[in-house]
């Protein structure tokens, strides 16, 4: 045997051995992790993949990798580099490497392993960690809380738990884990990413992520534009503010539950006129009774819809007009709206089925349902093309998402004239609704109608 065989057969990164561990799996342990008195004031993140080696900024935010796990397979595969890196940060979430439900148990358990060997290496270099949770069904209980002492800070997410895009939750799997938990951990605090179930017991730290985002990583941001004070943890719960759109818009979640993050469903009345029997078409009417016609397609969900409406602005939309419909991992996606300016319109029709049927459907939205229940609820309309009608303090406006760059037109209602166009969601939420600015009032608007 060559010394570089041996080395390499008895090197700590293929033995992974040097930890203590519990139980006969072995899974290291890692230390439990000792509060300061201000760790969780104002508490923001940082994603691993934002973390830097230089500079002085967010130093004072704590690291987590709800990320691909893509994203942070070096930190398993050269867990010395990067070590730097990470230990000038206030504190370290240990990676969470998936635990999908369809995964085969032992790869599994690898993830459990990786999750507390990586937290107990970091821990003895010196660096503060806070182990993060995460499990799959019951048969996971077995392996999936070991290395993590009782009493500890830990933290989870919630994001894959919960209802979201018009996805089924996953509640009924999330609980019976996170009670689990509870049973074997009792921990002293569970940082939560994302919105707490009510049903959750324990000393909660709900993190919202809007000021953890990449979208305030700019060195150039000036925070004050925002009310900062809404985003504070370890106090109050504000239920109104922003929550991050977890992993980005168009990036996919990862973590636990089901790999494939539940199948699509209606979460609102109006949301059944995208589903339905292929080759079929809904009819249904706006808040103002015009028509609109969805198309569904072979695998039952819609595919163009056409809308007998100009949406308060005559100079951007048509009557009719139409719009392609496209699904991006469960996400309804609108395309740009597609005008007749000559009435010189298609018959809107399924082509390839002789049987076409047409479905009157009466269910509508009351305007509870309409409500923007958040910042990130607003761009998420945007984002998938949405078309809004809304009224504050009697001003009766219309927002829509233009053309193929996402454009956002503002406007006053029938009043075409009087137009804004903005790059992004985000510069949108930047127009004056009289006196107001429409960040500091989108959950408070009534929204009369709309498509998404």
């Amino acid at each position: 045997m060559t010394e570089e065989n041996y080395n390499y057969r008895t090197s700590q990164t293929m033995l992974r051995n040097q930890f203590p561990g519990k139980g006969k799996l072995q899974i290291p342990v890692i230390p439990k992790f000792q509060p300061k008195d201000d760790d969780f004031d104002d508490l923001l993140l940082i994603g691993f993949d934002k973390t830097k080696s230089t500079g002085q900024r967010h130093l004072d935010r704590m690291v987590h990798f709800f990320l691909y796990d893509y994203r942070f397979e070096q930190v398993w595969k050269t867990p010395d580099v990067g070590l730097e890196r990470l230990s000038r940060y206030r504190a370290v979430l240990s990676p969470d490497f998936s635990m999908y439900l369809e995964m085969a148990p032992v790869m599994q358990l690898y993830n459990v392993f990786r999750n507390r060997w990586c937290g107990a290496y970091w821990a003895s270099k010196g660096i503060r960690v806070v182990p993060t949770v995460n499990w799959g069904d019951e048969s996971t209980f077995d392996f999936c809380f070991d290395g993590i002492e009782k009493g500890s800070v830990v933290a989870v997410s919630t994001y894959m738990a919960s209802a979201h895009d018009n996805r089924c939750d996953q509640k009924e799997w999330f609980m019976a884990g996170y009670n689990e938990m509870l049973r074997r951990i009792e921990p002293e605090k569970i940082i939560c990413y994302h919105t707490p179930f009510p049903e959750m017991q324990g000393d909660i730290v709900y993190v919202d992520y809007e000021l953890s985002s990449w979208k305030y990583m700019n060195d150039e941001k000036i925070f004050s534009d925002y009310d900062v004070n809404s985003y504070k943890i370890g106090g109050n719960f504000h239920a109104i503010c922003d929550t991050m759109e977890p992993y980005l818009l168009g990036g996919a979640a990862k973590g636990g539950g089901s790999a494939y993050g539940g199948e699509w469903r209606p979460s609102k009345e109006d949301d059944k006129r995208f589903v339905g029997s292929p080759g079929s078409i809904n009819r249904t009417v706006d808040a103002h009774g015009n028509l609109r016609e969805t198309k569904i397609g072979e695998d039952g969900r819609a595919i163009r819809e056409r809308h007998y409406s100009t949406h308060g602005n005559p100079k951007k939309h048509s009557v009719p007009h139409d719009h392609e419909i496209t699904w991006n991992e469960n996400r309804l996606i609108w395309g740009p709206v597609q005008n007749y300016w000559d009435d010189n319109f298609p018959d809107f029709k399924s082509y390839w089925r002789h049987d076409m049927e047409y479905n009157i459907l009466t269910s509508k939205n009351s305007l509870e349902d309409n409500r923007f229940k958040s910042i990130s609820d607003f761009k998420w309309c945007m984002y998938c093309g949405g078309e809004v009608e809304l009224v504050w303090q009697d001003i009766h406006f219309g927002i829509v998402a233009t053309n193929a760059d996402r454009s956002i037109s503002i406007y006053l209602w029938n009043q075409p004239e009087t137009e804004q166009i903005f790059r992004t969601a985000d510069e949108a939420l930047n127009y004056m609704v009289g006196p107001d600015r429409l960040r500091d009032v989108i959950t408070k608007v009534t929204v009369l109608d709309r498509t998404i």
